[in-house]
């Protein structure tokens, strides 16, 4: 049959929704038209068809053996047609991918990486959002960009954290394990940083320094997993960021607890060094969360899976080298 042949459009589209709902009242809802020209729509098709698409029941309505045979196909060829306009009005469009992080994750973590997925896909523009406020992935709406919202919108979110919201694709990027790092210079002192009791005579680089309970921070719980009795862990410079703490100990302040994975910089160049091998593993995680929404999309999956190759590239890579510990 020539396409000069085929019934109108309209017919077909209230054919195939009718067939679905098995309602005339529903398919007319769903077109935005009255049950009374889907009625009439339908009886049209049957009339240049030559022959009957649904049987009329007393309370309901069944298709015909004819018309159970044909709906798979035209489902297939509405699908298709919908696929067709999506191509055309992406078409020469450079996709865009807008990734959100904690400032830390992305200076710390992301960039000095980020250049291998922009290689790897030059044709995808990345922009990159660090912030600590609420990201929205659950859906991806179209705002401009003084529209002064709280709410940032993000087709992946990389956080470090341990709770997830539903309607969100979650993948654990890697876990973190801090461990105490310092200036070289600390470690022969004087006073001389040789055992963890040391640390007494040090200043403790606090880097979560909105903390309430100091009994609970950091270095509350790392000098209690190392058994270290007669060091206050209460005292010493509280600050507001853990990338504030690991500037203070490169530039010789004193001690912090700081994640091998995001202080490669500072161990690779001989800034700071791991003052003592005991780790301190952190309830939280980097996770990325994606809303269902953007979880379908090529350039959303592209950057996923870059993501988890490069964590566990890191992850093999973090063991510290006998240089960089004191």
């Amino acid at each position: 049959m020539g396409f000069s042949r085929l019934p109108p459009l309209n017919a077909l589209r209230a054919f195939e929704a009718v067939a679905r709902h098995r309602s005339f009242r529903k398919a007319a809802e769903e077109l935005f038209v009255t049950p009374a020209a889907v009625t009439h729509q339908i009886k049209a098709l049957e009339k240049q068809l030559g022959l009957p698409l649904f049987e009329r029941l007393s309370r309901r309505i069944e298709l015909t053996n004819a018309a159970q045979a044909a709906l798979p196909l035209f489902q297939q060829g509405f699908e298709a047609l919908a696929a067709g306009v999506s191509e055309l009005r992406s078409f020469g469009q450079v996709p865009r991918l807008t990734v959100g992080a904690t400032p830390t994750f992305v200076s710390r973590w992301l960039m000095p990486r980020l250049q291998r997925f922009m290689s790897r896909h030059p044709g995808i523009d990345v922009r990159i959002v660090a912030s600590g406020q609420i990201i929205n992935t659950t859906h991806r709406a179209m705002r401009s960009e003084d529209a002064g919202s709280d709410e940032l919108d993000t087709d992946i979110d990389i956080r470090f954290t341990s709770d997830h919201l539903p309607g969100q694709s979650v993948d654990l990027l890697f876990t973190v394990d801090v461990m105490p790092m310092c200036h070289p210079r600390l470690i022969e002192g004087p006073p001389a940083l040789r055992e963890p009791a040391d640390l007494k005579y040090q200043t403790l680089l606090h880097g979560d320094g909105r903390f309430a309970d100091r009994n609970q921070s950091a270095w509350a719980r790392w000098l209690r997993r190392a058994g270290v009795n007669g060091v206050d862990a209460r005292r010493g410079l509280q600050l507001d960021h853990s990338t504030h703490a690991l500037e203070a100990a490169a530039d010789g302040l004193g001690v912090t607890l700081a994640s091998p994975l995001l202080a490669a910089a500072e161990l690779s160049s001989g800034r700071v060094v791991i003052a003592f091998p005991q780790t301190l593993p952190l309830d939280n995680a980097y996770y990325i969360i994606i809303g269902d929404n953007a979880a379908q999309r090529a350039e959303v999956a592209a950057f996923r899976q870059w993501l988890l190759e490069e964590a566990s590239q890191s992850v093999s890579s973090a063991t510290p080298t006998p240089a960089q510990l004191a």
